[in-house]
């Protein structure tokens, strides 16, 4: 036997014992090469590599991908500056051919997603239009530097989420008990055993029962699925086709690549890169948003690159007056008034009903929400109500911004 023959055949059988099942990997299949040194906030890191990189070679590597993934913490700035910062970027790098596509929107909600990249709806309009508070329900100053970015590019955004009701009858019933036309809506789902298992590490404190754990991994598959696949037509489109694409959605659904990525590959094989970010520094005040969750091991990075952050609260804006109100004819009827509110100490009583604010008409909850969402301490609200039937004026002057007891900023409580 030769010397050549004989490397090659001890080769081949390290080779083969690499692959034998049970077998311990070399390092941390998540992070295959360590750093050299402790992230700080500002880093990037190229996880495959373990090489910290500056911004403009993070922007490089994106700008030759059809398909940017940046994964996101839905209520940090920091993350939401990420994506703006490299949506910026591939405009310029590709001016006019690079597009949004977004978790936090639905097909349904394309044509008023269409209008405001047009330049043809205001703000006021464009939230009112999507029913911003009722659909996605984060605070819209974490994603209004993104939205405004596209408003003034006119880059195209493309709404990636499932249907609402669609959602809603997949969480609550197998899908071999759907009707027809109902699974006829479906994407193609195919089961992912990596999301399946985050899945389950997600609901490992929840003490809902297996039916319900069986609905939570039902609805991830769909929420995944519907994402790739409105992802996958609209690369496919004539308004699509040959055009770059940075989607924004959140990390579970990007991390590791087996939510949106790998699906969307499967139903067109366009590049792509993943980028994240990741919180390092939390105030001690926050501690407790984190979520206590044992994650399996993957074996593979999270992300392409990831960008160290700190977690930074952003203020809720606006103000509060301290009232439960509900929608009626004619204006916005108070149910109830918070003790020692601003409202009660402004002298609202329950059953008024308010119909103008600083003379804007209040024909729905959100005119309201809008209106005190601009609005300071120091500010006076003009108020136009009915009252036992008579209309009376109401000056109130802001001194608190919220009342002590809290309010949330669902509707229905203002």
């Amino acid at each position: 036997m030769t010397v050549q023959r004989l490397l090659l055949l001890l080769t081949m059988g390290a080779s083969l014992a690499a692959c034998q099942p049970g077998k311990i990997p070399i390092g941390n299949p998540e992070s295959p090469y360590p750093p050299a040194h402790e992230p700080q906030v500002g880093d990037i890191l190229h996880l495959p590599t373990g090489i910290y990189v500056d911004q403009a070679t993070l922007i490089d590597q994106a700008s030759r991908a059809q398909i940017v993934y940046v994964g996101e913490t839905h209520d940090n700035p920091a993350s939401h500056q990420l994506q703006a910062t490299i949506l910026r970027a591939l405009e310029k790098r590709n001016p006019g051919q690079v597009s949004l596509a977004m978790e936090m929107f639905t097909p349904s909600q394309q044509p008023v997603l269409d209008l405001w990249t047009a330049g043809k709806l205001s703000e006021k309009e464009f939230l009112k239009q999507v029913d911003w508070f009722g659909n996605w329900r984060m605070n819209y100053a974490l994603y209004k530097p993104l939205l405004d970015l596209a408003k003034e590019k006119h880059i195209p955004v493309v709404a990636l989420n499932a249907d609402k009701k669609l959602d809603a009858e997949v969480s609550h019933s197998p899908l071999e008990a759907l009707s027809e036309e109902e699974r006829n809506r479906l994407p193609e789902m195919q089961a992912d055993p990596y999301q399946v298992a985050a899945t389950r590490a997600f609901y490992g404190g929840h003490v809902q029962g297996k039916a319900a754990l069986a609905g939570f991994e039902r609805v991830q598959t769909l929420w995944d699925e519907s994402m790739a696949e409105h992802l996958a037509n609209y690369l496919k489109s004539d308004a699509g086709r040959g055009r770059q694409v940075m989607v924004a959605a959140g990390g579970n659904h990007i991390q590791f690549g087996y939510g949106i990525p790998r699906r969307v590959f499967r139903r067109i094989p366009a590049s792509y890169l993943l980028v994240g970010s990741r919180e390092i520094e939390i105030p001690a005040d926050q501690q407790q948003r984190l979520m206590d969750v044992d994650m399996p091991r993957f074996p593979m990075p999270s992300y392409d690159f990831v960008q160290f952050t700190r977690y930074e609260k952003l203020a809720e804006p606006g103000v509060k007056l301290g009232i439960m109100i509900k929608k009626a004819d004619g204006g916005i009827q108070v149910l109830d008034v918070i003790p020692d509110s601003l409202a009660e100490k402004s002298g609202l009583l329950k059953d008024d009903l308010l119909t103008e604010i600083d003379g804007v008409p209040l024909t729905d909850i959100f005119d309201l929400i809008y209106e005190l969402q601009h609005k300071s301490v120091g500010d006076t609200l003009s108020l136009k109500l009915v009252r036992d039937g008579q209309e009376m004026n109401m000056s109130i002057k802001v001194t608190e911004k919220a009342p002590k007891h809290g309010m949330s900023m669902q509707h229905g409580k203002k």
